[in-house]
């Protein structure tokens, strides 16, 4: 018999094939997501903390009217409430980052395909995001930095998780107050102070396309560092802005108008040196900090603005005559440091010149043996010979080889003879001059050989603006601080320096201190320091030159302010006939000539002596500082509000 044959089963329906592969794809999908979870969510970091900060606290440093100087550290602002931002802030965010951000669950499938495409193509390189914010969020909460595969995986868990435990607003509002804006800024309120020294309520439609902007790359597309980039790029966040209709075609075209200015003290990166040096003492005053601390120091930034400029500009100058570095410090006659300049730029060389470089004084350190001699009984009309001179077997000569002859003590400091300063320290007595120099401020090793009275002793240009306070300020000792008060965020005073000061003490009397002001007066006026001549003040100073001229100085005051300026090579080799009559009074020149207007200076306290009688300038002696020759004619400066300077 035949076998009956089986009935043939009948074609599924179009409906029935859907359902069935619909079936099967589902099944799958379970099973890869059981997979998927199974993998990379065993070791899903802790969720409990998620509103939990852990930084190390921030120490933000503040001039003397209050302005930003610096901070160090991270810095987090109090969490903002997105009602009251400007509409336009959080759009700018969700137009350049995730324009599909209130319809997805927590990541963005086509985003996903797309960076996926691109990372197979591309070997070798860094995995590509396509990340929405929910998943940025999740990365900046719980996940590092690195990217992975695997850290990718999770970040889309984690970020499918904070879908369904808060609600968009939420997470957006997670996101702006958490996110890194670089410059060590944690959220959009910190990032407003930062950047743009307002909060972030105030923000403009351009500054926020600015920010939104650098979530690509907080260091790439920086204000401060790549303005031109940033600039490009919030230009295209503006056209992503009109193109959701976050913002009309109408503001856009406004928010181009409208300036958007940065905050000129970050920009440019002021003050770094003086950040470094105060922020090391925080910590020995006041330990290890365990909550954020603002510290108010005595800078005063226009002041350092122009100090930094100045300097700047003057090595440049010096280049051809074989400068290579610089550094400049300017404090008033109490002490506090007003400017503060380790170098010609702080990107290239973060080694401090102002405190840490220990450089020859040259004839720079010559007023402590006039002053020791002043106080000794001797007046600027004292005659004395410039001549051959023989200290045991050290001879010392003046550049020329020629000896001017007779000649009062204010010419010989005036026009910095060699020989006349040698006697006379051999006269007073060379440790007599060391004990003089540290009374005023000079904390260095002072070796007592003859060769110190032409300034073969090293110090810092802290040291010699500190030591030419006294001349400054009536003839108090004014040892320079930087830190006038330490803070807690919250109000609390930590150390204050006004507190417990003490009595000022007086390091030089009468007449020696009218004596001494008279005579450095005469180095401006027809001396080595001609250059710097500001019309209008009261100056004095002195100018320095070393041997082989490794080191040029020009330190100079008026009433109850006093500058320092040096200049030389870090490596210490000979500069190409570089006195201090030259760059560097030409640096102080320009820095006192836009300092000066902003400061109520006065005469150099104490008055003026009979002069002693007149004399021919003598010929210069570039080894002991170069008579440079008149400086150029400056008018006296216009007349603007100004600030008064204590003595």
């Amino acid at each position: 018999m035949a076998n009956a044959q089986s009935p043939r089963r009948a074609p599924r329906t179009p409906a029935q094939a859907a359902l069935y592969w619909s079936a099967v794809i589902g099944v799958w999908g379970l099973i890869f997501l059981v997979a998927f979870f199974a993998v990379f969510a065993v070791d899903l970091p802790d969720t409990s903390k998620l509103y939990d900060v852990k930084r190390q606290p921030s120490i933000s440093y503040l001039d003397r009217s209050g302005a930003l100087v610096a901070v160090r550290g991270s810095q987090y602002a109090p969490p903002v409430d997105l009602d009251k931002l400007p509409p336009y802030v959080p759009k700018a965010f969700i137009a350049i980052e995730d324009r599909w951000f209130y319809w997805h669950i927590g990541f963005n499938p086509w985003g996903i395909i797309r960076s996926t495409l691109y990372n197979v193509t591309h070997h070798g390189g860094p995995l590509r995001g396509g990340s929405t914010i929910t998943q940025q969020l999740a990365r900046n909460l719980f996940l590092t930095a690195n990217q992975t595969y695997r850290r990718k995986a999770q970040e889309l868990i984690l970020a499918v998780w904070l879908e369904a435990k808060f609600s968009k607003k939420e997470i957006l509002s997670l996101y702006l107050n958490r996110v890194y804006f670089g410059a060590g800024a944690y959220g959009i309120e910190a990032a407003a102070q930062r950047y743009f020294n307002k909060p972030a309520s105030q923000l403009t439609i351009g500054e926020s396309a600015l920010l939104a902007g650098m979530m690509k790359g907080p260091s790439r597309y920086s204000p401060v560092s790549a303005t031109d980039r940033a600039a490009r790029r919030a230009t295209i966040v503006l056209d992503e802005m009109v193109r959701t209709r976050a913002i009309t075609p109408e503001q856009r075209a406004e928010a181009f108008k409208t300036p958007v200015r940065v905050n000129p003290v970050l920009a440019n990166q002021r003050a770094q040196y003086f950040t470094d040096w105060v922020d090391d003492q925080v910590r020995a005053l006041v330990g290890e900090p365990t909550e954020d601390l603002v510290v108010e120091t005595t800078l005063d930034l226009p002041i350092q603005t122009a100090a930094e400029q100045s300097l700047r500009r003057g090595v440049e100058a010096g280049k051809a005559q074989g400068v290579g570095q610089g550094a400049l410090v300017a404090i008033d006659g109490e002490g506090r440091i007003r400017a503060y300049v380790g170098g010609s730029s702080y990107a290239d060389s973060q080694f401090d010149r102002a405190t840490m470089a220990q450089r020859q004084a040259g004839s720079s350190f010559k007023p402590f043996v006039y002053l020791t001699a002043m106080e000794q009984g001797r007046t600027p009309a004292t005659p004395v010979v410039d001549e051959p001179l023989k200290i045991g077997t050290w001879e010392p000569k003046n550049y020329t080889g020629r000896f001017l002859g007779p000649m009062s003590l204010q010419t010989a400091l005036a026009q910095s003879i060699n020989t006349v300063a040698a006697r006379l320290a051999n006269e007073v007595g060379t440790g007599n001059v060391a004990a003089t120099a540290r009374r005023l401020g000079i904390t260095s090793h002072i070796q007592l050989d003859p060769s110190m009275a032409l300034g073969a002793v090293e110090v810092s240009p802290m040291e010699m603006a500190q030591a030419y306070a006294p001349f400054s300020n009536g003839g108090f000792l004014a040892k320079g601080y930087g830190i006038e008060r330490i803070r807690t965020a919250s109000g609390k005073v930590l150390y204050d320096h006004g507190v417990d000061k003490g009595a000022r003490r007086a390091v030089i009397g009468s007449p020696a201190l009218q004596y001494m002001n008279q005579m450095m007066r005469q180095v401006i006026t027809s001396g080595t320091g001609t250059k710097a001549r500001v019309a209008g003040f009261d100056i004095a100073g002195k100018t320095g030159t070393t041997s082989d001229y490794r080191d040029a100085w020009f330190v100079g005051y008026t009433g109850g302010f006093v500058t320092a300026v040096w200049v030389g090579r870090d490596d210490n080799t000979p500069m190409k006939k570089v006195t201090g009559g030259g760059a560097p009074a030409g640096i102080w020149h320009d820095f006192m000539t836009a300092a000066l207007p902003r400061l109520k200076t006065q005469p150099i306290p104490g008055g003026t002596l009979a002069p002693p009688p007149v004399e021919a300038p003598a010929p210069s002696d570039p080894i002991g500082d170069l008579l440079s020759g008149d400086g150029p004619k400056t008018e006296a400066p216009a007349e603007k509000p100004a600030e008064e300077i204590p003595y």
